[in-house]
């Protein structure tokens, strides 16, 4: 996994970074089916190709390259990965 989306996102959802991805790897997006019965946005860490687009994008400093997740954020690491295994 490249880029991790943590908890400020819980609640916002903004979908800006899905906007800006160039290869629609951040799920659910606004519209989607799923949207409304989710707290918070994904990224595919088999999709992502670690451009980079989304981070600045955030309205509310949610994403982090993996290497770079704050130290209170690290289970989102694992909580991105298991949403892609349902």
């Amino acid at each position: 996994m490249t880029y991790v989306i943590t908890s400020p996102c819980i609640g916002e959802k903004d979908g800006s970074c899905v906007d800006v991805c160039p290869v629609d790897c951040i799920h659910p997006a606004p519209g989607e089916a799923e949207f409304e019965g989710v707290e918070m946005l994904y990224i595919n860490p088999e999709e992502c190709i670690d451009c980079g687009a989304c981070e600045p994008a955030c309205p509310v400093t949610a994403i982090f390259e993996e290497s770079a997740v704050p130290e209170g954020e690290k289970q989102y690491i694992q909580i991105n990965a298991d949403y892609y295994k349902k």
